[in-house]
């Protein structure tokens, strides 16, 4: 999927860095254990509020948080959390028109009405980003539909009653977690029985064009490469935490959304105004040299370039489902309980 919306909105001035950003796998072991903490929580506070301080901009790149929040929900939940709520994107989407409407009803309502939403919780570590769009009109626009903005003092830590809520979504924010196996566990806690957990998250080679063309300028004008990666997961991983979290009847998808720059300093700035620069623990701190920066650029289109001069950049999306345990949901038959032999299937085909 390509978007071209990024390269209508242009910032003339390049503020700050970009760090890279890598790939995190996880092990699947207990996450009651000692936690191996890899981004620096209070750093990527400061860049979400920093990034909430200039409204204007910060809306202008929401572009691509509100391309993945307008996902369809086709299941009544009356009570629904959004862990990561980030401006409330979700929220947005939901009194938005349905995006894929029912052919034989193509005029239909907005999600939250289709789906039964009484109460859309939005839970987010960063004030100021969270009530960044409170005054806006979506916040009211649909009348049956209650936003509750609630401020997260650990975004690792769900202070939440267990079995409160008939769904959780979370978009554009777990990549951030350091201990994603455990909240992922408390998901489940605090989903009531037969409910999901639907998710998106930045994932696998997100920003490949402009990981490798950093790397190779670092080369060339210094002579190694400094860790400027925010490590992400693979998509492999994320069955498996999901299992591990106790979930049910999985789902996992990959999602290429390809967004074109002007160039890469563009695409740098509008990073920083998402609040999505690097917050690694050990990030070389200073900005990139200068020289850097320019091989940088020259690399990103001479490897990557479009023939209109812009520049192309891949955010890989991973879609997970998952459904907490209930008494309801469909179990597989017993081992030995199947009444078709497969082989006998493959041989009348052949």
């Amino acid at each position: 999927m390509r978007v071209n919306l990024a390269r209508v909105f242009r910032p003339q001035n390049l503020q700050a860095q970009l760090s890279q950003i890598g790939r995190r796998t996880y092990a699947l072991e207990s996450s009651r254990g000692a936690i191996f903490r890899v981004f620096n929580s209070r750093t990527k506070w400061l860049q979400k509020e920093r990034a909430a301080s200039n409204p204007e901009l910060s809306r202008q790149t929401d572009y691509l948080k509100d391309e993945v929040a307008r996902r369809d929900i086709k299941r009544h939940f009356p009570r629904v959390l959004d862990l990561g709520a980030n401006s409330c994107n979700i929220a947005r989407a939901l009194v938005r028109e349905n995006p894929d409407p029912d052919p034989a009803h193509p005029e239909s309502p907005p999600l939250a009405v289709s789906s039964n939403i009484a109460e859309l919780v939005a839970a987010e570590t960063s004030s100021a980003l969270l009530h960044r769009d409170a005054d806006l009109p979506f916040n009211t626009q649909v009348p049956s539909l209650k936003i509750t903005r609630y401020v997260l003092e650990d975004e690792e830590r769900l202070p939440f009653d267990r079995d409160s809520f008939d769904c959780v979504l979370s978009s554009c924010s777990l990549h951030w977690i350091n201990d994603l196996p455990g909240v992922l566990s408390q998901i489940n806690g605090v989903l009531k029985p037969d409910c999901p957990f639907i998710g998106a998250m930045l994932g696998g080679d997100t920003l490949f064009e402009l990981r490798t063309s950093i790397q190779l300028a670092e080369q060339e004008r210094r002579g190694g490469i400094s860790p400027h990666v925010s490590p992400l997961a693979d998509v492999r991983d994320v069955g498996g935490l999901l299992q591990k979290a106790g979930f049910q009847m999985l789902t996992v998808d990959v999602e290429d959304i390809v967004v074109d720059y002007p160039d890469m300093f563009a695409l740098m700035e509008d990073l920083q105004a998402m609040g999505e620069g690097n917050c690694v623990l050990n990030r070389e701190m200073g900005p990139i040299g200068r020289d850097v920066l320019l091989a940088a650029d020259a690399i990103y289109k001479a490897l990557h370039g479009n023939e209109d001069g812009s520049i192309p950049a891949t955010f890989r999306i991973i879609h997970m489902i998952g459904w907490k345990e209930g008494e309801n949901q469909p179990k597989p038959l017993k081992r030995g309980s199947g009444q078709v032999s497969l082989k006998d299937v493959l041989e009348k085909n052949k």
